[in-house]
């Protein structure tokens, strides 16, 4: 069945090739925010599902694209297991291949690793209609110019995802969150401590004058690591579905997304001036703000970018930060190579493209 699908998604990208018809690419559904608008026919992958190998000994599963995240989350916790970038899920029909194909990673990539580091092997079918496998299941085999890894966040206008080989990592032993009620500036001065000191944090959140902290791993480091930060604060044990919140962007502070921003920096970058509605992550590095004003030449002057992150509001255009032109070239030149004739969500990730 999987194979007949295939088969007919190549069909379809012959005859948008014959007819010179752009292809807008979907899974799910739920990313479609995440993209300048393309007009075209739309190419689904929604109904190629299914685990093809999952060796739980070797840390890898092979998954079709058109699986649900959620079913695929719950098949490896059976093991113990989980994805360790921790991608966020935007509806019940939220699939494997639109996390890779956005390259979106939760509140755990601070401590573990973003979703392209986790992307062992690929096979996707290129703009020229065929079926091509990168990379492989195993770390060894992706080494050089990874093309598997090049469709991390790519948004399907490099190929269309069929399948994916992904590394996954045991559920922590333990796993305790934490609530502290403090200023920004004293929360992100600790979290640069606490991790020079090495405490187990796999997740950080600052939002309504409140220092969250997720800290996993043995029973006995993270004990440890919850008594040295009560030696500077007073902590309340919360619960962890909080942290599903975030990951999934479900929290209030994502409800107003109309003016929503998502800002990524170093971690020692100051934070931005007159911003007085914001969700900080990743130790300081991801922010999170409400802003009616363009946050790219802002993001820019601090050294960052900024990405337009409307949710369910109405799509918008120019969603990511304009590129200096020596790597649009490079992008250019990539999209002619995999899209010869740019058919592939032409323009989703910029209009030049």
């Amino acid at each position: 069945m999987a194979s007949d699908i295939s088969t007919s998604l190549i069909e379809q990208i012959n005859n948008a090739i014959e007819n010179k018809s752009p292809l807008v690419i979907s899974g799910g559904g739920s990313k479609a925010f995440y993209g300048n608008r393309v007009e075209g026919e739309t190419l689904s992958t929604a109904k190629h599902t299914g685990i093809i190998e999952y060796q739980p000994s070797e840390l890898v599963v092979t998954v079709r694209s058109g699986t649900r995240l959620s079913e695929l989350e719950a098949e490896l916790a059976a093991k113990n297991q989980m994805l360790a970038f921790e991608p966020p899920q935007h509806s019940k029909d939220s699939t494997i291949g639109g996390v890779i194909a956005c390259g979106l990673s939760g509140p755990r990539r601070v401590a573990c690793g973003a979703a392209r580091d986790f992307v062992l092997g690929a096979t996707i079918i290129n703009g020229r209609g065929e079926k091509l496998r990168f990379g492989g299941q195993v770390m060894k085999n992706v080494a050089g110019y990874d093309a598997a890894r090049l469709m991390t966040g790519a948004q399907g206008t490099l190929g269309v995802l069929l399948d994916v080989s992904l590394k996954v990592l045991p559920l922590n032993e333990t796993e305790v969150s934490l609530k502290i009620q403090t200023h920004l500036d004293n929360a992100v001065s600790s979290l640069r401590t606490w991790v020079k000191n090495g405490l187990p944090l796999t997740a950080s959140c600052y939002v309504d004058n409140s220092l969250y902290l997720r800290l996993g791993s043995t029973h006995s480091a993270v004990k440890k690591a919850v008594q040295d930060t009560g030696k500077h604060y007073s902590a309340d044990e919360i619960d962890s579905a909080f942290w599903q919140t975030i990951k999934n962007q479900t929290h209030p502070f994502f409800s107003d997304n109309e003016n929503l921003w998502r800002c990524s920096h170093q971690n020692t970058t100051a934070f931005y001036e007159n911003i007085n509605k914001q969700l900080v992550e990743w130790h300081g590095a991801l922010r999170w703000i409400h802003s009616e004003g363009n946050m790219h030449t802002i993001a820019a002057e601090h050294g960052g970018h900024a990405s337009r992150y409307p949710l369910q509001a109405a799509p918008v255009d120019d969603i990511f930060q304009p590129l200096p032109e020596a790597l649009l070239h490079l992008q250019r030149n990539l999209k002619r190579a995999f899209d010869p004739d740019g058919l592939l969500n032409p323009g989703r990730l910029y209009r030049a493209l």
